[in-house]
């Protein structure tokens, strides 16, 4: 893991986002990179200024942000970028290969109820890019006990794990998988990739409707400190995933939420 992404928009969580960004980053030997993104009005009719003066507040908002962490000798890049949120890291990504996306959950949405706000939403569910959804305000920690929970066992590529075994690994981590047998579920679904068992702490299968369930359920029992969840196409969050934003009602943790990125076949 050598580059971790921070989006900072608006959020009253920005700071706390970005120290967990770097404080991880130390642990892993990663560079951090801040973004901001600001969108450009058309420059006809005389609009060339107000473009310059929403760049301006985009570099003095990463400013404030900036100022407000302590970096603790991690190489951390700023760069405000135009265009649209999910666009400019698609962009980003394109020049510089992110392993990990640090967001909050709310990134400026002031309802109590929601958990994904419309901005992380969109991040998530419309770039492939590894994502960790921090808790508002959480202070870094080393996990120790990650909860893996997925409906589809096949991992063909081994990038496609790449995020997970680099923190298990690094941080000696327990990781117990949770397989959710569904009735949609076909034999081949069923099967776990060889390079997931070798890392593996513990596995359970277990039945249910959905992999949200199949974690309800279990999640006292593991007590993780993270929970992890693939991005599949037909796959966890499948009927979220159709909006961006999600309602605590819908789904809810309090605990860091890994969310791979994985292109179905």
């Amino acid at each position: 893991m050598k580059n971790i992404l921070v989006p900072v928009g608006s959020s009253k969580s920005a700071v706390s986002n970005l120290q967990y960004a770097i404080d991880l980053a130390k642990e892993v030997d990663a560079n951090v990179y801040v973004i901001s993104i600001f969108k450009e009005v058309s420059k006809v009719g005389g609009l060339t200024k107000v473009n310059a003066i929403m760049k301006e507040d985009s570099q003095n908002r990463i400013a404030e942000v900036m100022a407000a962490v302590d970096t603790k000798d991690v190489t951390v890049v700023s760069h405000p970028i135009k265009g649209d949120v999910v666009e400019g890291v698609k962009r980003f990504n394109k020049h510089i290969p992110v392993d990990l996306m640090v967001i909050s959950p709310r990134s400026n949405s002031v309802r109590d109820e929601v958990y994904l706000g419309k901005t992380s939403g969109k991040l998530i569910k419309n770039t492939n890019v590894p994502v960790l959804v921090v808790p508002e305000g959480e202070v870094f920690s080393i996990p120790k006990y990650v909860m893996m929970a997925f409906k589809n066992g096949q991992f063909k590529k081994k990038s496609n794990l790449e995020p997970l075994t680099t923190l298990v690994e690094k941080f000696n981590m327990d990781l117990n998988i949770l397989h959710v047998e569904t009735p949609q579920s076909t034999p081949e679904m069923l099967e776990v990739s060889n390079k997931l068992l070798k890392i593996k702490k513990s596995y359970l299968k277990t039945e249910n409707a959905t992999t949200f369930q199949g974690i309800v359920e279990h999640f006292q029992q593991m007590n993780p400190d993270m929970i992890c969840v693939v991005r599949r196409k037909r796959g966890f969050f499948n009927k979220l995933w159709e909006k961006n934003v999600i309602l605590k009602e819908e789904f809810y943790t309090s605990k860091p939420l890994l969310v791979l990125g994985v292109q179905d076949k």
